[in-house]
């Protein structure tokens, strides 16, 4: 009798045959093959914040520097010319070195307003789009607290901003004048200054640095690496009129990254331009106490 019929008698129920024995826990099933020439799945990228999606890009940024190079050679052919119909030697020009300064200041303010003016008509008539919350100008917005409390304290961090500034320049002053000394040597372009740096500086440079520059460095590079770079290029900017202060330029590179970092962190140029408009205005008010009300004016040394 063979092994596959030996149990076969009659009234037995055949064997049941063995079964392989199972593993404790099934195998896990594998993911299907991918099929050739399906694109490999990408990893979805993290959204860009809503300050950061901004409709211009770095062609536009060129051709802004285009544009402020070119207008500021036309308004020195400008003023070269106007000074020529007026018969205004460079020799006179010399001797008057306060209406020197008072034109290079009022230049400088024609030239900002200008530049915010191709701003406003590139977010109108390209972007259509409304131009200060485009550029970045929103209301700050506070998850604790109230508004004008946040408001308040960045009145206060500006000047305490400007505070520590001017200790740490008294601590290691310039050892000869700096270009800006020459806008203080007359009392009409002192006060034509001062009222630059706090009605006009502040508005125009928020919205070009903080506003218009950082979110295409940040969009590109990270926020990061755009605080930083947006400060170091707001502090270079200024060093024309510091030029030879090395310990003044720096210190201004380093109030230009806490702008920027404010502008970050709250997401809107204003929080940013508050802090600006405090440590200007903390500047002229020390500069107006200092000369007794524009009365006694620096001498350069």
């Amino acid at each position: 009798m063979t092994e596959n019929n030996r149990n076969l008698f009659p009234g037995e129920p055949p064997e049941a045959p063995e079964m392989a024995p199972h593993s404790a826990a099934p195998a896990a099933a594998e993911p299907p093959a991918q099929a050739a020439g399906e694109p490999v799945p990408v990893r979805a990228q993290r959204p860009v914040p809503e300050d950061l999606r901004v409709p211009w890009d770095w062609l536009d940024l060129l051709l802004f520097l285009l544009f402020a190079a070119g207008a500021t050679l036309v308004f020195g052919a400008l003023l070269a010319l106007g000074l020529a119909l007026f018969r205004v030697t460079p020799a006179q020009m010399q001797r008057a070195p306060g209406l020197t300064s008072l034109l290079n200041v009022g230049a400088q303010v024609v030239l900002d307003l200008c530049l915010l003016g191709y701003l406003a008509v590139q977010m109108r008539a390209r972007f259509r789009s409304p131009f200060w919350r485009t550029i970045g100008w929103r209301p700050l917005e506070t998850r604790t607290g109230s508004r004008f409390m946040a408001y308040l304290n960045l009145v206060f961090g500006g000047l305490l901003l400007g505070m520590i500034t001017s200790v740490a320049e008294a601590a290691f002053p310039p050892k000869h004048p700096l270009p800006i000394q020459t806008f203080l040597q007359d009392p009409r372009t002192a006060l034509l200054f001062m009222l630059t740096a706090v009605a006009i500086a502040p508005l125009v440079e928020e919205t070009l640095f903080r506003g218009y520059l950082y979110p295409v460095i940040a969009r590109s590079f990270g926020v990061g690496a755009a605080v930083v770079v947006t400060g170091l290029l707001f502090g270079l900017l200024h060093s024309i009129q510091l030029w030879g202060g090395w310990w003044q330029i720096a210190l201004l590179v380093l109030v230009g990254i806490v702008f920027t970092l404010a502008r970050a962190l709250t997401r809107t140029v204003l929080a940013s331009y508050i802090l600006h408009l405090s440590y200007n205005s903390l500047q002229v008010i020390a500069l107006l106490i200092g000369t007794h009300g524009l009365r006694q004016m620096p001498p350069l040394r």
